[in-house]
């Protein structure tokens, strides 16, 4: 009997100091003790490997422009939390909300992926709560205890009843975006396999390179494809 592929969380929140970073990892360490594959950020996206990359043909062919860069983070992360991710759970703690948390929780929420909102924190002006904009994202009541994360990931996934895969219709620009992601995924797989196809990796991160070039001329006329 096959294996069951395990559900992928994407863990969101703020990466900006020891503390923060320190919080994030205690969130996905939890969630792998208990079953669950994680896409943490700081760990596994561009921003961790991009001093790796600098002599790979990424970083030939495309990171000479901070524009360029910012995009293929914003892409990636996109495509975790549109496409590979089942789920995103978003710690909250703060004086406020880290605010690129909120945005992929609204990117989530918005595709209809299961949200689970994490608090732990009692600073707000609304007495320990959030604004109800940012509330109101969450599939379920927010978790105060770290320990209670993956019993609320599994109860917010089993009740969600619509495909997590990636297959809602998207706006054409958000698909865009996705499938640039998923190319970014694709290439970072490649540059991390020891004694990986190093040709094929080249021409995809020429790929890419083309891709980003011809979004910047004419964003809204980009076709999506199979990456």
């Amino acid at each position: 009997m096959a294996q069951k592929e395990k559900t992928v969380v994407y863990c969101s929140g703020p990466l900006f100091c020891p503390e923060e970073i320190g919080g994030m990892t205690a969130i996905a360490g939890v969630l792998e003790q208990n079953g669950y594959a994680t896409f943490l950020p700081h760990r596994d996206g561009l921003e961790a490997h991009v001093m790796k990359f600098l002599n790979s043909p990424l970083g030939i062919n495309i990171l000479k422009s901070r524009q360029v860069v910012d995009r293929l983070i914003f892409a990636l992360d996109l495509f975790q939390i549109i496409e590979r991710c089942g789920c995103i759970v978003v710690n909250t703690n703060g004086r406020v909300p880290d605010e690129g948390a909120v945005a992929e929780a609204a990117m989530a929420f918005m595709a209809g992926k299961p949200v689970v909102l994490y608090k732990n924190d009692c600073r707000s002006v609304f007495r320990g709560r959030d604004n109800s904009m940012v509330t109101g994202l969450a599939t379920g009541p927010v978790v105060n205890r770290l320990d209670d994360i993956p019993g609320a990931v599994k109860k917010t996934c089993a009740s969600d009843k619509g495909p997590t895969d990636g297959t809602r219709p998207l706006p054409l620009n958000v698909a865009q975006t996705v499938a640039l992601g998923k190319k970014v995924w694709r290439l970072m797989g490649f540059l991390h396999a020891d004694g990986g196809p190093a040709k094929e990796a080249q021409g995809l991160a020429a790929e890419i390179s083309a891709f980003c070039l011809d979004w910047q001329d004419n964003p809204m006329e980009q076709k999506t494809g199979e990456p």
